[in-house]
């Protein structure tokens, strides 16, 4: 790694012993404070080194440099990893906003993210417009001269619901406005947004990013103009990533492209089966000829449907709990889970989950019924993973 021997060398390593400063696999650095013998030594730490661990931490700057290579290749950016992406967003957007200041989101996203802008925002007088993105004239229609943010996820949740990156970052450019981008169902594997012309672009890690279920983490990659802005507030927040999930996260980003490779394309796979299938009435993948934004997906997937997203979301043909019950019982390989983007395929229930705060109503607007799972798909045997569901939905015809 590039930043190893800055990292390792201690006055007591200074001189010779420089192979002990190469280890196979990135040191754990777990301690909350760096030490120093003299002033010199600490101007020197505060300068370009590392104090305290809410301010800086080895493990924390090698993964925001591996996640800065990922989402930014070619391109003059930086990152910050959060305690969440959760926190990756709300840090952010506390960092940038101010009181009067209007924010353009799509209708289409991630519950906790609808509450953000809904619930906490609001408070302190920064006004959200919520529209469908899928018509860039929505938009056009939203922006105000107030507007300092357009936010959206690559595929909505659950929906998958998509917009066109490079028109909608393009209208946000032409009104001083940022463009900000939710990548967690996509990765940088599959579609690397800063490319295509947003501003900003933020993950949950805690999904397909470390794929094993067991670290939560942030991050958030921009320019470095907004990321020093960001980055004081992120110490005043209190939500920079600890130690631990980043060594984890280090390690799980070796298997990145082996896991998530695989899960694009056991979800392709998985779409074409659900479509041909009379137990779902309705498919949400953008690789699918029936996905009604499937223009916009061949220009930001050019390379195919193998290439989109590890996750899509199904209808199926009967609301009825106890059948529904009985179906998720029945599966073997397939579970339910309240994340995603592990190595083992899962199931969520929006309707009783992230979009349960949401009346009825509101939701069928949405395309989302009690009869809607969203699916995380994992890296087992594609044909393992047809015949489960094949063999589950039997249940829904008694």
């Amino acid at each position: 790694m590039a930043m190893e021997t800055e990292i390792l060398y201690t006055r007591k390593y200074k001189e010779g012993a420089v192979n002990l400063l190469k280890p196979e696999a990135f040191p754990l650095y777990t301690c909350t404070a760096f030490t120093a013998n003299s002033l010199a030594e600490i101007k020197e730490a505060y300068a370009q080194g590392y104090t305290y661990i809410r301010t800086n931490n080895p493990n924390r700057d090698v993964l925001a440099s591996q996640v800065t290579a990922l989402e930014a290749p070619g391109l003059d950016r930086d990152t910050l990893i959060f305690s969440s992406g959760m926190a990756s967003i709300s840090t952010t957007l506390g960092s940038i906003l101010k009181s009067g200041d209007h924010v353009i989101c799509n209708r289409n996203i991630y519950g906790e993210t609808f509450d953000v802008f809904g619930k906490m925002f609001s408070r302190f007088g920064i006004e959200s417009t919520l529209v469908d993105m899928g018509d860039i004239e929505n938009i056009k229609a939203a922006i105000k001269p107030n507007t300092k943010i357009i936010y959206s996820e690559v595929c909505a949740n659950p929906t998958m619901n998509l917009i066109d990156i490079p028109e909608v970052a393009k209208l946000a450019h032409e009104h001083g406005a940022l463009l900000m981008m939710d990548n967690t169902f996509t990765t940088a594997v599959s579609i690397k947004p800063l490319t295509l012309g947003a501003d900003i672009v933020i993950s949950s890690m805690t999904k397909f990013m470390n794929g094993h279920s067991d670290a939560i983490l942030g991050c958030m990659t921009s320019t470095h103009e907004i990321i020093e802005t960001v980055r004081p507030m992120r110490m005043l927040f209190g939500t920079p990533a600890d130690p631990m999930p980043c060594w984890m996260m280090i390690r799980g980003l070796e298997t990145l492209y082996l896991r998530v490779e695989k899960q694009l394309y056991n979800a392709y796979r998985l779409a074409e089966f659900f479509e041909a299938d009379p137990h779902v009435i309705k498919v949400n993948h953008p690789s699918l000829d029936s996905f009604p934004q499937k223009d916009i997906a061949k220009k930001l997937w050019p390379a195919g449907g193998e290439h989109m997203t590890g996750m899509l979301s199904i209808i199926l043909n009967t609301e009825d709990e106890a059948k529904i019950n009985k179906f998720m019982e029945k599966l073997q390989y397939v579970h339910y889970a309240t994340t995603l983007g592990g190595i083992r395929t899962t199931l969520n229930h929006p309707c009783t989950s992230s979009h349960s705060h949401m009346p009825d109503e509101d939701r069928r607007k949405m395309g989302i019924t009690p009869g809607m799972f969203r699916v995380s798909t994992g890296i087992e045997n594609i044909d393992d993973l047809i015949n489960d569901f094949k063999q589950a939905f039997v249940e829904l015809d008694k």
